[in-house]
């Protein structure tokens, strides 16, 4: 790769990281139906030539939030099936505690709904297969005890985070050991 070429990409990697951050700092402010290219670019001193030539539109910045955040989770779907494990949390509902500069995406009642699904495309799949492999469970019927969960899981953190609750770990272990209690009345034993 030529020094020009590298220059490039570090330049193109910082703006769209700009972009991003922009667009989070300004979800943190107001609603994403209310965010618009133009105070994109004001807040992060770029022109909309530079926003257009990295971007479609806001939903497209969105879409690459998504990616970055989603891109540790794909790894994470064993943790969802956590019959083994002392916690059984799911890794987004961690992400949401964690991760600050995502909790906005999380609040917002227009994004929530989509990145739930963005996240349900990554991991329904292996989770549905293993719970139906091992219970008697259909796939409509394991289909919707991931979506219990997912959603569960979203409400909770949205409730916390309005409600600055501060005890996450312990409501975490009381979820955990719930959803598992749940998950093993389902499951086939040898």
């Amino acid at each position: 790769m030529s020094e020009k070429t590298r220059k490039q990409d570090r330049r193109t990697r910082y703006t769209r990281q700009t972009i991003k951050d922009t667009f989070l700092e300004l979800l943190n402010q107001k609603s994403f139906t209310k965010i618009t290219v133009t105070e994109i670019c004001k807040n992060a001193e770029i022109n909309r030539g530079t926003f257009y030539l990295h971007y479609y539109d806001i939903h497209d910045v969105l879409s690459d939030i998504f990616n970055d955040m989603t891109q540790d989770m794909l790894t994470t779907v064993d943790h969802l099936f956590c019959l083994n494990q002392k916690s059984c949390s799911y890794p987004f509902c961690q992400k949401i505690q964690m991760e600050s500069q995502y909790r906005a995406l999380f609040l917002d009642d227009a994004i929530a709904p989509i990145l739930l699904e963005k996240i349900a495309e990554n991991t329904k799949e292996g989770y549905v297969t293993w719970l139906m492999s091992h219970s008697l469970l259909t796939f409509e019927q394991a289909e919707s005890v991931f979506y219990f969960q997912m959603n569960g899981c979203l409400s909770i953190n949205r409730l916390m985070l309005r409600n600055h609750c501060n005890d996450w770990k312990q409501i975490q272990t009381v979820i955990d050991k719930f959803i598992k209690a749940g998950l093993e009345s389902f499951l086939i034993h040898d």
